[in-house]
């Protein structure tokens, strides 16, 4: 049975925010934060093990190690746990970015590198499973749809701003940055498809590499 059962769109900035304290947090709050963080993960969890269609809330809490009591406190649906998980798969995409643009050495060695480490992690088999799953479940797209466009818009703002270097050509960026994006993903599905060469790993990755080196501009 599929967790989501309401059809209500929400953005990003409409989700449950459980990690965004508020100026003084509380203990109650800091406890409550803790809890919707262990349920996020359990779901995460869950979509993982056994897909989006058989997760269910009581699954989710049984991963959590909690009871579907103390799960429905904290989120009053699934849709609700649903729409935290997908801001949270968001952000974590999102903060790897971050980390990318903080990194000493960020050659286009290190950053191709670093994305494909990302797309290898179970966070992106989660997010694979719920986009899926959402092309046949109507109350699922309503949510990841509005979600989705909005971390585009998140995730392009936060790339220029971690590349400036990159800014005095914006047409060779956009192109770097849709090359790097549809070979990683591309390579990324079809790993969890059992569509990919693991041997071509390596040489695809370093093929992607010299690709975007060449598109890069040339250093002042």
């Amino acid at each position: 049975m599929a967790i989501v059962r309401k059809l209500h769109q929400a953005t990003l900035s409409e989700l449950p925010a459980a990690g965004v304290a508020p100026a003084s947090p509380t203990q109650q709050w800091l406890k409550s934060a803790q809890t919707k963080k262990r349920l996020i993960e359990g779901a995460i969890r869950c979509i993982v093990k056994f897909g989006y269609s058989r997760t269910t809330t009581s699954r989710v809490a049984a991963e959590a190690g909690l009871s579907r009591g103390a799960m429905l406190h904290h989120f009053e649906n699934g849709e609700a746990l649903m729409r935290a998980v997908i801001a949270e798969l968001n952000d974590k995409r999102l903060r790897a970015i971050r980390r990318t643009g903080d990194m000493d050495s960020r050659g286009v060695h290190e950053v191709v590198r670093t994305y494909w480490d990302q797309l290898s992690s179970s966070s992106f088999t989660a997010f694979h499973e719920l986009s899926i799953a959402a092309r046949t479940d109507q109350g699922l797209a309503q949510i990841l749809e509005p979600a989705q466009a909005e971390f585009r818009e998140r995730r392009y703002a936060l790339s220029i701003e971690a590349f400036p270097e990159w800014q005095k050509n914006r047409t060779n960026f956009d192109l770097a940055l849709a090359l790097s994006q549809q070979t990683i993903e591309g390579m990324a599905i079809n790993r969890l498809v059992h569509g990919l060469d693991e041997a071509m790993v390596e040489p695809l990755l370093t093929n992607l590499e010299r690709q975007i080196q060449e598109l890069k501009p040339p250093a002042d």
